[in-house]
């Protein structure tokens, strides 16, 4: 079906987001898995669940569940961080944004899944 496979690249860029480091400091790097990426790990696996399965309507759900957690927790991230110290002294990872641009696909895909009649018909 369409969308699928725009699901299936988001629930990639989602699971590869949670082990990339998503925070870089003087300290050292802090990947997602020392925290948040676990649940970013788990949605990426419903939303790749959602790829592969052939019924539409848990495709959608499954998409939209993924896609909002997969938003939610890299924004949450960035700004708990940005509250607490402001920019000094680290500097957001390719794991935020990998997280981040594959729940927004995730949430792509199950819109077009969601309208698949409308697009066929029209």
């Amino acid at each position: 079906m369409p969308g699928q496979k725009r699901m299936l690249a988001g629930s990639v860029m989602v699971l590869i987001g949670a082990f990339v480091p998503w925070l870089y400091t003087e300290v050292g790097n802090f990947t997602g898995m020392a925290g948040p990426g676990l649940w970013t790990a788990t949605v990426g696996m419903i939303a790749l669940a959602g790829a592969l399965v052939p019924a539409r309507l848990l495709a959608v759900v499954q998409g939209l569940i993924a896609a909002a957690v997969a938003m939610f927790i890299p924004l949450w991230q960035f700004w708990h961080v940005f509250s607490k110290v402001g920019m000094a002294g680290w500097m957001p990872g390719p794991g935020l944004l990998l997280t981040f641009v594959g729940g927004l696909l995730c949430g792509i895909a199950a819109w077009q899944l969601l309208n698949l009649e409308e697009v066929a018909q029209g």
